[in-house]
C-alpha cells in the first residue's frame, strides 16, 4: 500500500480538495483506495457523507488503540473506504505527545490494512501539530498544495521546512512528489498576474511545482453532489489529478 499525505501548514490550502478527488480518481481506475481524515475541522469525512455518533468508530480510537482499524472503515462506493474523524480527534494530540514519536504512530496504524488496499491518502491538519507530524511521517509520497497567492507561497516555505526537519531525523522517509498550486485565477484564457507570479515563485522552490487547480465553481458542485468533475462534463478539471496518479504510480514502481 502506497501512503499519500496531503500536507500544507495553513488553512485553505486545497489538502482537503485535493484528498478528496484524488481519492475518487483512484477508486475510479479500480485501485482500492483508503482516504484517512487527520483533520479536527473533518471536511473529508462531511464530503463523503459520513455522519458519526458518539459511539462511531474513528481514527482517534484507532490512533489510540481502543478500536481496530479494520473495524473503522467506512465503505464509500466500489474500491473506497474512509477512515473518518470528527472535532473529537484533537484529543489526540495529548495522546501522542506523550508517545515521544508520534511520526511514526500513523504508519504503524494502517499496516493492519496494508495488503487490502493499493493506496492510502491522507488529509493533514493545517498547523504544525503532533497529527501533523504523524500524517507526514506516515507518507511514502508527500503532495503539498499551496494556494496561489502569498499566503500560499508562504504556506509551501514552511511545509518545506518541516519536511526538511523531519527527513534529518529519519521521521520522514518518503518522497515529496510536487507542489500543486490551487484555485489558480484565470480570466478567459488568461492567467492572473497574481496567480503567476506566485507560481513562479513556488517553482523556485526546493518542490516539483505539478498542473495546478484552476480556480472553478464546479469542485463545490462536485463536493456537494459527491460525484466526480468528469460526471458534470468538466473532465479537464480533472488533469492535475491524473497527473498525481502517474506520479504516485513512480513512486509504487
Amino acid at each position: 500500500m502506497i501512503i499519500i499525505t496531503c500536507a500544507s501548514l495553513s488553512g485553505g490550502q486545497g489538502k482537503s480538495t485535493i484528498a478528496l478527488f484524488l481519492s475518487r480518481k483512484l477508486a475510479s481506475l479500480g485501485y482500492p483506495t483508503v482516504t484517512v481524515d487527520a483533520d479536527p475541522q473533518n471536511n473529508l469525512t462531511t464530503w463523503l457523507g459520513v455522519d458519526l455518533d458518539g459511539n462511531s468508530p474513528s481514527l482517534l480510537e484507532v490512533l489510540k488503540k481502543q478500536v481496530a482499524i479494520e473495524d473503522s472503515l467506512y465503505l464509500i462506493n466500489d474500491n473506497l473506504y474512509l477512515l473518518p474523524s470528527d472535532d473529537a480527534l484533537i484529543q489526540a494530540q495529548e495522546y501522542l505527545s506523550m508517545l515521544g514519536s508520534s511520526a511514526m504512530v500513523l504508519r504503524q496504524r494502517l499496516k493492519p490494512i496494508a495488503s487490502a488496499f493499493q493506496f492510502c491518502v491522507i488529509d493533514s491538519p493545517p498547523q504544525q501539530t503532533q497529527i501533523c507530524l504523524a500524517t507526514v511521517g506516515a507518507a511514502d509520497a508527500l503532495v503539498i498544495p499551496a494556494e496561489a497567492s502569498i499566503k500560499g507561497f508562504n504556506s509551501l516555505v514552511r511545509t518545506l521546512a518541516l519536511v526538511e526537519e523531519l527527513t534529518e531525523i529519519g521521521a520522514f522517509t518518503g518522497k515529496v512528489i510536487g507542489t500543486v498550486p490551487f484555485r489558480d485565477k484565470w480570466v478567459g484564457f488568461n492567467q492572473t498576474l497574481k496567480s503567476r507570479r506566485s507560481i513562479e515563485a513556488m517553482a523556485e522552490m526546493d518542490s516539483p511545482v505539478l498542473p495546478s487547480i484552476r480556480e472553478s465553481d464546479q469542485f463545490e458542485k462536485a463536493i456537494n453532489q459527491k460525484v466526480m468533475l468528469s460526471d458534470l462534463g468538466y473532465g479537464g478539471l480533472e488533469y492535475p489529478f491524473e497527473v498525481l496518479v502517474q506520479k504516485i504510480q513512480e513512486v509504487k514502481s
